[in-house]
């Protein structure tokens, strides 16, 4: 079996698509330019990259179509993130934490280490830990993690069957135009760039809940109930009806993708509900973090 990095996270897995290269080393770094062929190389001869029976490849490794290639993602000199998640229960099957603002759930562009998931391998020791479902890098909240392989289906079976209740709260703009609760029905789709979503004519494929719990005299602080689960939906309906999350870098328009740890995005994942499907008792989780309003 391959090495584990110190993250402790699995490695990732890809499937070389047809083309007319001659080694795995050609094909990987035609998929991931991003990558340079010596950082392909270096990982190569220091046993970080694998075919599907955890069979180390060289540098010379023959390609064929469909071949099944593990690698372990690695981000040099990777920036620390300064806030600590917090975690709020731990069972044979269940990790739930707080996490705060800027800290990924998951290795994505620049971050593997700092990470939610890496850091709570490490934490636990338990390198079969996965999210049940994902919340934005710039959103805080509760994440619920699956602990035990042998129960995982059961869990993700709440969140694909719409059987776990989510609440959102969020800080933005006043509408004082508007008759609450509402319900925000739309068609989102990818835009421009590729990380901004938007709205389009069509057929809905997402619905949020909004409700108001206080009115201030310009901000308001806002209940989300999100009933799907589109990427950035709660951002881009928000935007849409007029009141965008205050600290919001990419709606309505976008801003500097710099991180400003004193702007956090004004939008937390408060609390989770649902029968466990194990027992069939009944569990909540609550967010012990606050939005500056």
């Amino acid at each position: 079996m391959p090495s584990t990095p110190s993250s402790g996270v699995a490695a990732s897995t890809v499937h070389l698509p047809a083309g007319d290269w001659t080694t795995v080393l050609d094909c990987l770094c035609a998929r991931f330019p991003a990558i340079g062929r010596e950082r392909w190389l270096d990982r190569m001869a220091r046993g970080r990259v694998f075919d599907g029976d955890d069979r180390p490849l060289a540098a010379d490794a023959p390609y064929r179509p469909g071949m099944c290639v593990r690698y372990f993602r690695e981000v040099p000199a990777e920036k620390p993130i300064p806030f600590t998640e917090t975690v709020l229960h731990v069972d044979e099957h269940l990790v739930v934490a707080d996490k705060p603002h800027f800290l990924p759930v998951t290795p994505a562009g620049g971050f593997v280490e700092e990470t939610l998931l890496a850091r709570l391998v490490r934490r636990f020791d338990n390198p079969a830990l996965v999210p049940l479902h994902r919340i934005d890098r710039l959103t805080a909240g509760l994440v619920l993690f699956s602990a035990n392989p042998d129960s995982r289906a059961a869990y993700q079976a709440l969140f694909r069957d719409r059987r776990i209740v989510k609440r959102y709260e969020a800080i933005a703009p006043g509408l004082p135009g508007m008759v609450f609760p509402l319900v925000r029905h739309s068609r989102v789709v990818t835009g421009q760039p590729f990380f901004r979503m938007r709205e389009v004519d069509g057929e809905a494929n997402s619905e949020t809940r909004v409700d108001v719990i206080d009115r201030g005299d310009a901000f308001w602080r806002y209940a989300l109930a999100p009933v799907t689960g589109r990427k950035h939906q709660l951002r881009v309906h928000m935007a849409a009806l007029g009141a965008a999350i205050v600290g919001d870098p990419l709606y309505p328009a976008l801003g500097d993708q710099g991180d400003d740890y004193t702007r956090p995005l004004q939008l937390l994942a408060r609390s989770l509900a649902f029968a466990d499907p194990l027992d069939g008792r009944p569990r909540y989780f609550e967010s012990g973090l606050r939005l500056a309003f």
